[in-house]
């Protein structure tokens, strides 16, 4: 276990100087202490060998207070310091780990479990300020202010100054010891709190499957479990915690007795000045006690380090987009209409992997509607990632309006594409703010004019307060249609020149549908289209229809012409209506 973990000291390279203000602040406390011992000893030497009444000290013991008001409020004072350091320090990872899971995108964040980013982006970061406000100033202060103290102990007294210097090493020694023994232990323990984070939230977004199935009593007996690995690594953590502490607390106190043992005889021998004997025996503990604070808030400082390992694992993954997407500066978006031309595109999620998409080549051009069908795992939803830019090809090109999308800057280019997904994210908010999303300064009477084109108004307008009404996590209150048609109302409102359509009347009654059809027949107008179909007759009046299969187009047309040609698209058809009878 290394006592300096020169990655997370980099962390606070921002605030290194607030950093070294705690330092500073504490060394000046360190001397402080010296000159509190000796202002003591001088007055006590005073009182007992030169006959000096308490009156005769006055000016000695009123020093000494001072010393000790002011050594008080330099402790203070570093202490803000470390708190300024380990909150800016906090705030910065958080920042940054939000904008890298941004910028890993839904492809990384879908292939983890959302409990243990969670407990990494909260639990993980805010275990770092123990390391930055109590351990790393405390390990300055273990190494600046003993050998402050030598340098005035050993002109003094020169034994004393080779036993304090003898012994000081045994307890960071001792301290690392055991640290190795705890060290996996805390390792463990970080572990099993990300496990149980994700196996709470998955049981809490899973309940009403759980209650229906009859497997929540189940699910209570694997919490428990899960529960009681992290109570079992914890408790292992607090005992060498404790027995650790115990172990440098003894070391410390022999220390102090070997000091105060040889002064003593030497004392006795006529071999020390009483005053300069009390002087090292009032230091000897002051001397031992910044290495005991190290010892104490040591595994503090392996918490912190534990919970970095998992941190720096995410900031790590290099995104998808960077590993193969030339770095070129972004370009100007060009003029709306944009033709879109897939060419020869290749992606493969993994290294090694199959790969999804394996030479497909598509166009779309302005006003267009391009329906994309296909089997499951065809690769209809990467052309998705890849169209919004959450993922990059391996190889080909993507072009809009004859520009490479890898040139063009992703949010601007993202604003140009209204998407409509199969399952719509909402957020704990209004539904005002949930269909704002699209359009932030949206006004009110555009809101509602969004959500009447969706077919959203009738049933917003019953809700308690209406647009002002809260909406649970995730859309609690709404059904899937309800859910469905917001989304719905996000597009309208975002009034992008192209849409990208993920079954975008799923979840809709009969009725419903039909409405929603007819207003998406409005917002298509001069629009370029990409519609992925899973329900077929959705995308019967498409200009052209494209089928996947293994990640290429295979076939394509209009629907009675693929139809007519009985390849895969008429196996489709005809399985859709024996599934869904027309």
């Amino acid at each position: 276990m290394k006592l300096l973990d020169l990655r997370l000291l980099g962390e606070a390279a921002a605030v290194r100087l607030a950093l070294a203000l705690t330092v500073l602040l504490g060394t000046l406390g360190g001397i402080a202490i010296v000159v509190q011992a000796w202002l003591l000893s001088r007055a006590i030497a005073q009182v007992f060998l030169g006959g000096q009444t308490l009156a005769g000290v006055q000016t000695w013991l009123l020093l000494f207070l001072a010393v000790a008001g002011l050594r008080a409020g330099l402790t203070w004072s570093s202490e803000l310091a470390a708190h300024r350091v380990a909150d800016r320090v906090k705030d910065d990872l958080r920042r940054r780990l939000a904008a890298h899971l941004l910028a890993l995108g839904p492809a990384y964040v879908q292939g983890e479990r959302s409990g243990e980013l969670a407990a990494t982006l909260v639990e993980g970061v805010e275990a770092l300020d123990a390391y930055f406000r109590q351990y790393l100033p405390q390990l300055a202060l273990a190494a600046l202010v003993p050998l402050s103290v030598l340098l005035i102990v050993f002109p003094l007294d020169w034994v004393s100054g080779i036993v304090l210097l003898l012994t000081a090493p045994l307890i960071p020694v001792f301290m690392v010891l055991i640290g190795r023994a705890a060290e996996a232990l805390t390792r463990r323990q970080w572990t099993a709190l990300g496990r149980m984070s994700a196996h709470f939230l998955d049981v809490l977004q899973g309940l009403a499957t759980l209650k229906a199935l009859g497997r929540s009593r189940e699910q209570l007996r694997s919490i428990a479990a899960v529960s009681e690995r992290y109570r079992r690594t914890t408790m292992g953590v607090l005992r060498v915690t404790f027995l650790s502490a115990l172990a440098l607390e003894m070391v410390a106190t022999l220390s102090t007795a070997v000091v105060a043992v040889q002064v003593g005889l030497r004392l006795l021998g006529g071999h020390i000045a009483f005053e300069q004997a009390l002087f090292v025996l009032v230091l000897a503990p002051e001397f031992y006690l910044p290495l005991r604070l190290l010892g104490v808030r040591f595994h503090a400082g392996m918490q912190g380090v534990a919970a970095a390992r998992r941190i720096w694992e995410v900031l790590d993954v290099e995104p998808q987009a960077a590993r193969r997407a030339a770095p070129v500066p972004p370009a100007p978006l060009p003029a709306s209409p944009l033709p879109l031309v897939f060419e020869d595109v290749h992606l493969a999620y993994d290294e090694g992997a199959r790969p999804a998409l394996k030479g497909l080549s598509l166009s779309l051009a302005p006003g267009e509607t391009v329906a994309l069908v296909g089997p499951s795992g065809a690769g209809k939803s990467t052309v998705a990632y890849l169209l919004l830019r959450f993922l990059e090809p391996d190889r080909g090109t993507i072009t809009a309006g004859g520009r490479p999308l890898a040139a063009l800057d992703p949010v601007a280019w993202r604003r140009q594409v209204a998407w409509v997904s199969q399952n719509p994210a909402l957020f704990y908010g209004t539904v005002a703010d949930n269909i704002r999303l699209a359009r932030p300064s949206a006004t009110p009477d555009e809101v509602i004019w969004a959500a009447r084109q969706a077919r959203a108004h009738e049933f917003v307008s019953r809700l308690p307060q209406g647009y002002d009404t809260l909406l649970g996590e995730r859309g609690a209150r709404l059904s899937g249609g309800q859910a469905q048609r917001l989304a719905l109302a996000r597009a309208f409102l975002q009034d992008a020149p192209l849409l990208l359509l993920d079954e975008a009347t799923a979840n809709l009654d009969p009725q419903v549908e039909q409405s929603i059809q007819e207003a998406l027949e409005r917002l298509l107008r001069g629009r370029a289209a990409l519609i992925i179909a899973h329900r077929l007759h959705t995308i019967y009046r498409a200009d052209r229809i494209l089928v996947l299969d293994g990640g290429r187009v295979v076939e394509e047309g209009s629907h009675d012409e693929l139809l007519a040609r009985g390849g895969l698209y008429r196996r489709l058809v005809t399985a859709y209506r024996a599934e869904v009878p027309a």
